[in-house]
């Protein structure tokens, strides 16, 4: 959600009462309510015009839909068996529908790491990577933290390895599951596991099980380790950093470097940067980019790997930090 699109939902809901709110809020993830609970608990007056507004708005959105079909999937299977007969379909139907109902694995997205690291402690480790790619990564990073080094190592290089499940392999872990939780909403069906998501994990963990976690996947597949370290910050990751580390950075690239890594970057990326220079050398840089014609995609790539390579050389040696935990401590 949109920090608007937060608030406007927010208005809504209290303009709706307790129980209709209520029933709203049964078909919402975990983030979704606790950012719209907190942005109802920080708001007080508001203006009859600003809920007008929302009201006006929330009418204008419904009014625009319409439902073709009441039973989505049970559409799917009755014009597939129609169209394939009972034998064909019945092979596409469970891999269309992901694998049914998930809603074991869905209730997990409630439960706090340490419960979750309780439930799947004993599981394999293909298992465990298999249920938690289904969690948000900072969840998931939240979870392993719980594990002993070994094991959290082999579950990330599962994670990082795992192309898809397949739908009855995912009804089988949905249903392990569902003996001991609660039911929840389908799953929301996108791709899962593979070296963006092991990255992501990584990232949540802060620095010193990072670099254990890394070279654990280092000694089964280098290649693999450096796939996941250049997803773990990419260059328009450095709005990220703070002012002082941006600084940090820009003093060790060479000037004609960071012209040709800007000229693919978002205008927010080139501000950042610009702002942390001094006025003089801002205004040189504004005109060596304007001045500057097309360049190569694979030149201005490999400048902005380079500069990637000095913020992972200054974050090993401890002079700013990227992608750390929530548990960074400062001394």
């Amino acid at each position: 959600m949109e920090e608007q699109g937060i608030h406007d939902a927010a208005i809504f809901l209290m303009s709706l009462g307790e129980e209709e709110a209520a029933e709203v809020f049964k078909h919402l993830s975990p983030k979704e309510v606790q950012k719209l609970g907190e942005t109802i608990a920080k708001t007080r007056a508001v203006s009859h015009e600003r809920v007008d507004q929302v009201m006006q708005k929330f009418t204008n959105a419904a009014a625009s839909q319409s439902l073709l079909v009441s039973d989505t999937d049970n559409y799917v299977r009755a014009v597939l068996k129609r169209a394939l007969g009972d034998d064909k379909a019945a092979l596409l139907i469970d891999r269309i529908l992901q694998g049914g109902d998930v809603s074991g694995i869905e209730s997990l997205k409630w439960m706090d790491p340490f419960s979750i690291a309780e439930l799947l402690r004993n599981e394999h480790p293909q298992i465990v990577a298999a249920i938690l790619v289904h969690l948000e990564a900072d969840q998931t990073a939240a979870v392993l933290k719980n594990f002993t080094e070994r094991t959290r190592n082999e579950v990330m290089l599962r994670i990082a390895t795992l192309e898809g499940i397949q739908p009855t392999a995912l009804k089988d872990l949905n249903e392990v599951l569902f003996k001991v939780l609660a039911g929840g909403d389908k799953i929301r069906k996108t791709s899962m596991g593979g070296v963006k998501t092991a990255a992501e994990i990584i990232n949540m963990m802060g620095t010193s099980i990072e670099s254990a976690v890394i070279e654990s996947i280092r000694e089964f597949d280098a290649e693999l380790a450096q796939k996941i370290m250049d997803k773990m910050f990419v260059f328009e990751d450095l709005l990220k950093l703070d002012p002082k580390s941006v600084q940090m950075v820009l003093k060790e690239v060479a000037s004609d470097s960071l012209v040709i890594a800007l000229k693919g970057a978002t205008n927010d990326l080139r501000e950042l940067v610009l702002a942390n220079m001094s006025t003089r050398a801002a205004e040189a840089l504004r005109e060596d980019l304007e001045s500057r014609g097309p360049i190569r995609l694979s030149e201005v790539e490999n400048q902005q790997k380079e500069i990637l390579k000095i913020v992972r050389r200054l974050s090993d040696e401890g002079q700013i930090v990227i992608g750390g935990g929530e548990d960074e401590s400062f001394v």
